[in-house]
């Protein structure tokens, strides 16, 4: 099993040690993980908050090692339609095994939180999400794989919680997929939403049109903030997977690595 999102109290929302997560992930026979720490860009320079420290990250984790465990050192960068040229810049400071490309803002609010939903209908706030994440995906390419593309149900501020049905943004979300797709990028099961909205982020409809599409990079992340949360759901995603594609993908140096289930 893999685990390829976590955040260790590196990132500003982390509470853990990078060490207590890889001995949690050894606890419940992980074979390999990756650390993706935030670094979030906010416009508004009085919310510096999501930008973690590179001397931080690179103590935390440049020497940590535990037998059996493969480890990984990666990023979850959030995309923006106008900040390519800083996340390149960001991202030449270390080499990463792994980039992810996450949306947690749209119209510079959190989706998160309860702001984002204020004045919109349901379907508005979910179009309107679609839409920045077809914009991000169109002008960026620096990243491998797409973070829980349906986040926004998962939020403390989300009037819904249930998973966010693809019938109803089919159109437009399968023209992120075939932007993913024309670029090589690939698409995150995140397991987070399980317990948060009732189903993987995204459910594994998307998967199978990802598929038929011609998409072939998949990938499996807890999204752990905490260590009790490392591995969480991996079997089950695993599963989904292993049904639809035969496989998942890993990542070492930028490169995917497929592994048969």
């Amino acid at each position: 099993m893999f685990d390829f999102h976590m955040h260790s109290r590196v990132s500003f929302d982390g509470h853990d040690t990078g060490a207590a997560l890889a001995q949690a992930a050894v606890d419940r026979g992980l074979k390999e993980i990756c650390f993706t720490d935030h670094r979030d860009f906010l416009r508004k320079e009085r919310e510096q908050t999501m930008l973690f420290d590179l001397e931080a990250y690179s103590r935390e984790y440049d020497s940590l090692e535990l037998p059996g465990l493969t480890i990984r050192r990666g990023v979850e960068y959030g995309l923006y339609n106008d900040n390519q040229a800083r996340m390149k810049q960001e991202l030449g400071q270390r080499n990463y095994d792994f980039v992810l490309g996450s949306i947690h803002f749209v119209d510079d609010m959190d989706v998160y939180f309860s702001e984002y939903w204020q004045g919109k209908t349901v379907w508005e706030a979910q179009r309107r999400y679609f839409e920045t994440m077809l914009e991000c995906v169109r002008v960026h390419e620096d990243f491998d794989v797409l973070s829980h593309m349906t986040y926004l149900h998962k939020g403390a501020g989300s009037p819904v919680k249930a998973p966010l049905p693809y019938e109803e943004h089919r159109e437009i979300i399968d023209e992120i997929f075939r932007v993913l797709i024309s670029k090589g990028k690939g698409l995150e099961l995140n397991t987070s939403g399980m317990d948060r909205c009732g189903g993987f982020l995204p459910t594994p409809d998307y998967f199978r049109r990802f598929k038929e599409l011609g998409g072939e990079i998949v990938t499996i992340g807890s999204d752990a903030h905490r260590s009790d949360r490392v591995g969480q759901y991996s079997e089950e995603a695993c599963q989904v997977l292993r049904e639809i594609f035969g496989y998942v993908c890993t990542f070492a140096e930028r490169k995917p690595i497929f592994h048969k289930l």
